[in-house]
């Protein structure tokens, strides 16, 4: 039996939880493949962290291992490459988290005064393009347009009278360059997209009124359109700061030289390096439960400076 409630004055039945899960049964439907895969992809593999915390052995599997408690962690922190390693995925996680952030939306403003739609749909899907590509790709078509001699930057370098003999990839101070250039190719078009729907919704009376307030085009993108994403831009760039502690993997593993070495190598790699490599599963998990552990500090605490300076937040 349902349980009564009042509403304004008026006795409503409340239905019970299955039945008003039966009644909307294709919406519930619809939902059951992400809430599965959420559940196997995100939430079952989080028990696999107790790794950090054993000695694991292939006889005796995950749960039969022996305790070891923190000592995989004082190993890390101990260890010569620590802070190399921090400094240079902190370093990698700003370029792409912070410094390639602004770009997004300023190709989202650019592309919102475009008002030839063919020319517009034309060059939003130049940009959107490259985000489809693999990293495998990418780095590959970087290889061969950097490649010393025979490249094309190196080419154009000769031809205006340099020394066209560059090796790129090989050379420490170039590799963050190269890396924002390639990163923010692949994913400006596509970062661009929410901040388009954004701004789509942003009500067209605003800009009338701007307009008859005597403010310009760049005065109503500061004054309407910008206040009106404020609350997306906010957003995103919570979850963004929670990827500092990360640089993904694909990239760095491919862009990595002897030459570069030095800067190029982050906690990522060094997982997948000690894990799969060494096959010392504990260590590589105790590290990359520190990664998640940080990035959540670092969520939470920029969703509470947002929330109580900006009044922006996710929860």
């Amino acid at each position: 039996m349902g349980k009564n409630r009042v509403v304004n004055g008026i006795r409503v039945r409340h239905r019970p939880l299955w039945r008003r899960i039966l009644s909307c049964w294709p919406l519930y439907l619809m939902l059951l493949p992400a809430v599965v895969y959420y559940i196997l992809i995100c939430y079952v593999p989080i028990a696999g962290n107790v790794l950090a915390f054993k000695d694991y052995s292939f006889r005796k599997g995950i749960w039969g291992s022996n305790w070891v408690g923190f000592k995989y962690f004082q190993m890390f922190f101990n260890s010569y490459d620590c802070w190399r390693l921090i400094l240079n995925t902190l370093h990698i996680g700003f370029i792409k988290c912070i410094l390639e952030f602004p770009f997004a939306i300023l190709l989202a403003l650019l592309l919102n005064e475009i008002h030839a739609m063919r020319f517009k749909k034309v060059t939003q899907t130049i940009t959107y393009l490259p985000h489809f590509l693999s990293s495998v790709i990418i780095v590959t078509m970087m290889q061969r347009i950097l490649a010393p001699n025979t490249g094309v930057l190196n080419q154009i370098i000769s031809a205006m009278g340099g020394d066209g003999s560059t090796f790129f990839l090989m050379q420490a101070q170039y590799f963050h360059r190269i890396l924002f250039s390639m990163d923010l190719w692949r994913n400006i078009g596509w970062d661009s997209i929410i901040y388009l729907a954004a701004i789509s919704s942003v009500d067209q009376e605003l800009y009338e009124a701007a307009s008859m307030d005597g403010c310009n085009r760049l005065g109503q993108i500061w004054h309407v359109t910008l206040p009106g994403i404020r609350g997306t831009i906010g957003l995103l760039f919570i979850m963004g700061v929670g990827g500092l502690l990360s640089s993904g993997f694909e990239q760095m593993w491919l862009l990595r030289t002897p030459g570069n070495m030095s800067v190029a190598d982050t906690l990522d790699v060094y997982v997948v390096r000690i894990g799969l490599q060494n096959g010392q599963f504990g260590y590589a998990s105790a590290i990359g439960l520190i990664q998640g552990l940080v990035g959540l500090i670092l969520v939470v605490t920029a969703n509470t400076l947002c929330k109580k300076y900006t009044e922006v937040a996710l929860w």
